[in-house]
């Protein structure tokens, strides 16, 4: 990678046709060999030059993250320095039009679903908006499965902008958002916690396709930092409104038969045992590290 540890290497603009983009998108990328090449191609499948400003922002990568970013007609944005939110605020300044989509590289999102957001949020009194998700189970274990189904079934009521790998923001929304904390955990849940429930939608036109963790380990490790998270939100004061999740309503889907009883019984371990290995990361002050996941990611291409 190319540029000193405190400097960001300049912007590639080899593929801009001059044309207004629709919309912008920001990908922030560390190590996302494996699927970068994919979440790009998907994107760009079926749109004119320039309709899409897409920039990727490789941050501290070790891998061929930005040589695989630079074959597509995105730009890029590579810096030494580590971390999601700050990858963000790189990829954002390098935007060049308004509504700006948000996308995490492991997850899938096509450009229909793109156009049905950038249409949402051209709705009068909407600053925010998200596509609704589609759990990809493909390879992951039995245990961790189970886990997952309830855990979609319990967060789907109040979801909204966080959890699905994908949020925009419109210029109005966008002021809310930005600057972002450097050392946010949450970047989403910062974002869905900006808007009151009537200034943010989702949009069922669209759907995300989202990879979660195929190990029990993996989940925990993303469990951890999704409690931290939550912690620092909170002394930000960007809690979510809607509070928190209660146990009433893991009984409510074993009593509408949606789950079985072993279903709550294994996401109810889980959850015990990530409560507890938050506390003891708490202990040790509970610094958490942006990176990738690699309990949910696929090969990368040959």
């Amino acid at each position: 990678m190319n540029g000193a540890a405190d400097k960001d290497v300049p912007i590639d603009l080899g593929h801009f046709s001059g044309k207004k983009p629709v919309v912008s998108v920001v990908i922030p990328a560390h190590n996302e060999e494996a699927v970068i090449a994919g979440c790009l191609d998907r994107l760009f499948a079926g749109t004119a030059p320039g309709e899409f400003d897409v920039v990727v922002v490789p941050n501290a990568c070790s891998d061929r993250t930005a040589e695989l970013a630079r074959r597509t007609p995105a730009r890029v944005v590579e810096t030494a320095v580590p971390g999601k939110a700050n990858a963000l605020r790189l990829g954002d300044e390098a935007c060049r039009t308004f509504p700006r989509v948000y996308l995490d590289a492991d997850v899938d999102l096509d450009a229909d679903a793109v156009r049905a957001l950038a249409a949402a949020a051209d709705r009068p009194g909407v600053l925010a908006c998200a596509p609704g998700s589609v759990l990809d189970l493909e390879g992951v274990g039995p245990l961790v499965r189970r886990v997952h189904t309830v855990q979609d079934l319990l967060v789907a009521p109040s979801r909204a902008l966080a959890g699905v790998g994908v949020y925009v923001l419109t210029e109005e929304g966008h002021a809310r958002v930005f600057p972002m904390p450097r050392d946010v955990i949450s970047d989403d849940g910062w974002v869905h916690g900006s808007f009151a429930p009537h200034e943010r939608v989702v949009v069922p036109e669209a759907r995300s396709r989202v990879r979660p963790p195929k190990t029990v380990a993996a989940h925990l490790r993303r469990r951890v930092r999704v409690r931290l998270g939550n912690r620092q939100l909170a002394v930000l004061g960007r809690s979510a409104p809607e509070g928190r999740l209660r146990l009433s309503s893991l009984g409510a889907l074993v009593g509408a038969r949606e789950i079985t009883p072993l279903d709550a019984a294994c996401y109810l371990a889980v959850m015990v045992a990530d409560r507890g290995l938050t506390w003891a990361r708490g202990l040790r002050g509970g610094r958490v590290q942006w990176g990738m996941d690699t309990g949910s990611r696929s090969r990368a291409p040959g």
